[in-house]
């Protein structure tokens, strides 16, 4: 997993938990840090959106290393 993927996967993991929050008390982190529907909690939300479009890789890379690792050297 590349550092971007893991920084990806830091900020969706943390927009997962704010969801939770909104979900189960009504009660949005973003919002009550940095002003409700200020420029930056857009921004920020904006940037938790793209990180989970960068995190649908994800999905697909345990079958890209499953078939490097089928793949094994002739030993000798």
């Amino acid at each position: 997993m590349s550092i971007v993927q893991r920084i990806a996967l830091i900020f969706t993991i943390i927009g997962a938990i704010n969801w939770g929050f909104i979900g189960f008390f009504n009660f949005d982190l973003v919002a009550a840090i940095f002003g409700d529907n200020s420029a930056i909690s857009r921004v920020i939300y904006g940037i938790v959106g793209i990180c989970g479009l960068i995190n649908l890789g994800l999905l697909f890379k345990p079958d890209a290393e499953l078939e490097r690792t089928t793949q094994a050297k002739p030993t000798r």
